[in-house]
Parts: structure tokens; C-alpha cells; sequence
């Protein structure tokens, strides 16, 4: 049984301590939120679980001294950025818990954010604990398992990674996110001050290049607004035609001028086909299709769980999901 920690109950959080609840040989002892009206609550409250007496705390202290048994791994659902990401990990790290995150861009941080990368290391190594940040995309889809697909190939010329997503079925916030319903001005300006994207496309790229030994030249990003055909009513609010009705992102790594990796997350409401199809070109060329893709929220909460386990199987310091044993499904420990 693995004792674990939750520290972010809010949307994704709620979904992933379902998920942790339901899980046998995982024991869920505490839980954090700054959430003034989550706080005090029970598990009961929050999941379709039995009440264990384990309520929801405002600090990483008290859900320590109030859990019925030593926890071993925290469950960060908190934030996408590592910048606002390290605080917390160095409090998490220092009362010797590991560390599973959801937080985006720390996935594969060493190329965009090698600062805060080196300073979770550095945290870790020196509290003896693992730290991974995990997830579908980033942290499997468009970057590990296109590089685990290598593993049969003699040689990789380029690796190409499709995500395509109807976007009515995903969770409000994530709609909302990829600017879905906005206007043109409103996409133009969310594009502009970075809040309307798909964070971790750069580090989708990195990944795959470390994963081959490729030394990109460059790692490029566009960003474009998916215009909606027609209106569109299937969404959280409708969408007139010719606004925006999602986002096309295309991530690109270079290496002496060739692009050698191309990802492409497209996520919009009324998407015609979801899929996510991975191309390789190489000795031999494959290529594989996920009809329908894969949910990104239920995938994203069955890998953050399951990856608890990769945790305390791992070595101290900040990994990747090449670092770590594979976070396979488990029912019991």
C-alpha cells in the first residue's frame, strides 16, 4: 500500500483523487487545498468514496500531522508553471515525500526552464525523494510514446505526432483554454499575453530530441486560431461561424535545418475526427492511429496515478518519463 498525499483539489484535482480512491494499494491520508471552502471537508465530500476521517487542510504541515499513517508520495494538481511550481516542491521534498505533478512544463524542463529545473534536482537529490511531472500531453502522447515507438527502429529520419481533439467533450476549463467561443480580438489577445495555449509543446519537442540524441537547432511554436465552419451549439456556449472554435499548435525541432520532429495539437469544438496518430520515418517507417484519440482527461488522472508507484521505484532527483520505471496499471502493490 502506498500512502500518498493530494495537494490541489480543484477540477483535474477532484477527478484525479477519484481516481487515487478507487485504486487498490493506494491509500490516500491526506489533502491540501488554499481553498478556503475546501478546507475541513472530508474525502466523502469530494469523491465517490467512503468517509476515512482524512479532511482537506490548508498546509502540507497540518495534512502531515492530521494523516493516519506516514504518507509517502505527494500528488501535486496544482499549477502549469515551474517557476510557481518550485516552492512547492521544495516543501514537499523536505518532509520526504515524493513527488508525481501534473504541472506541464515540468515534464522535460531542462531546455526552457533549466534554472528551475536544476533547482528541483538539486531540492530532490538532496532530500533523497523522486520528482516527475507527468500526464497525457505532455508526458506520454506527443512525446513518449512516439520516442517508445523508436525503440524498433535501425534508424529515425523524423518523428511526427498528430493530436487531433473534438473539444465538446472535454471539461469547460480546457475549452475555455484553447479559446474556443471567443472573438477575434479576444483570441488575438490571449494569444498574445500567453494565457490561450497548450502548455508543453516545447517540451513534447525536447523530450523526443534527448530521447533520439538530437541537437536541435531550433524548437519552434505556432499558434492559430481553428475558425468554426458553421455555428456551432455543441459546446459550453455557442459559437457563431467564421470565430474561434479552438487552437492548432504545430511544435517543430530542427536539426541542420531539417525539421526531424512535428507535433500537431488541434482541439476544438466540433471537431469532424479525434485521433491521435504517430508517424515515423525511418528503417522501419511506422505509423499508428488511436481512433477516437484518447480522453485527455481521463488519461491524464490514470497516468498521474498510476505513476505513483514509478516514484518510489526510481532514484532521487527531477526525472523524466524516460528516467523512470513505466507507470503501468496496478491494482495492487
Amino acid at each position: 500500500m502506498i500512502n500518498v498525499i493530494q495537494i490541489g483539489i480543484g477540477a483535474l484535482g477532484k477527478q484525479v483523487l477519484q481516481y487515487l480512491a478507487d485504486r487498490e494499494g493506494i491509500n490516500v491520508v491526506g489533502l491540501v487545498d488554499l481553498n478556503p471552502e475546501m478546507v475541513g471537508k472530508s474525502i466523502g465530500d469530494i469523491a465517490d468514496t467512503k468517509n476515512s476521517g482524512v479532511t482537506v487542510q490548508k498546509s502540507l504541515a497540518d495534512a502531515i500531522n492530521n494523516a493516519p499513517e506516514k504518507p509517502e508520495v505527494a500528488v501535486l494538481t496544482t499549477v502549469s508553471s515551474i517557476e510557481k511550481l518550485v516552492g512547492q516542491v521544495e516543501g514537499v521534498a523536505k518532509a520526504g515525500l515524493h513527488v508525481v505533478s501534473t504541472c506541464e512544463e515540468l515534464t522535460f524542463p531542462w531546455e526552457q526552464h533549466p534554472e528551475a529545473a536544476q533547482k528541483i534536482d538539486d531540492i530532490c537529490k538532496m532530500n533523497s525523494v523522486t520528482c516527475l511531472g507527468t500526464g497525457v500531453n505532455p508526458g506520454f502522447l506527443m512525446d513518449y510514446l512516439p520516442s517508445a515507438f523508436t525503440s524498433v527502429c535501425q534508424r529515425v529520419d523524423s518523428v511526427t505526432v498528430e493530436r487531433v481533439q473534438d473539444a465538446s467533450v472535454r471539461r469547460i476549463p480546457f475549452q475555455q483554454k484553447i479559446g474556443a467561443a471567443l472573438t477575434h480580438d479576444e483570441f488575438q489577445a490571449k494569444k498574445e499575453d500567453g494565457s490561450l495555449r497548450h502548455v508543453g509543446l516545447p517540451e513534447s519537442v525536447d523530450l523526443i530530441a534527448h530521447a533520439m540524441g538530437w541537437n536541435l537547432d531550433e524548437n519552434r511554436e505556432t499558434l492559430e486560431p481553428v475558425i468554426a465552419k458553421e455555428k456551432i451549439t455543441n459546446g459550453y456556449k455557442p459559437i457563431e461561424k467564421g470565430n474561434p472554435a479552438g487552437v492548432e499548435q504545430v511544435g517543430s525541432g530542427f536539426v541542420n535545418g531539417d525539421e526531424k520532429i512535428k507535433l500537431v495539437f488541434r482541439a476544438a469544438v466540433g471537431e469532424e475526427k479525434s485521433y491521435d496518430r504517430i508517424t515515423i520515418k525511418g528503417l522501419p517507417n511506422i505509423t499508428t492511429e488511436i481512433d477516437g484519440g484518447l480522453n485527455g482527461d481521463v488519461a491524464t488522472c490514470a497516468i498521474t496515478v498510476n505513476a505513483v508507484r514509478s516514484v518510489t521505484g526510481s532514484t532521487p532527483g527531477l526525472k523524466t518519463m524516460l528516467d523512470v520505471p513505466v507507470p503501468a496499471y496496478f491494482s495492487k502493490v
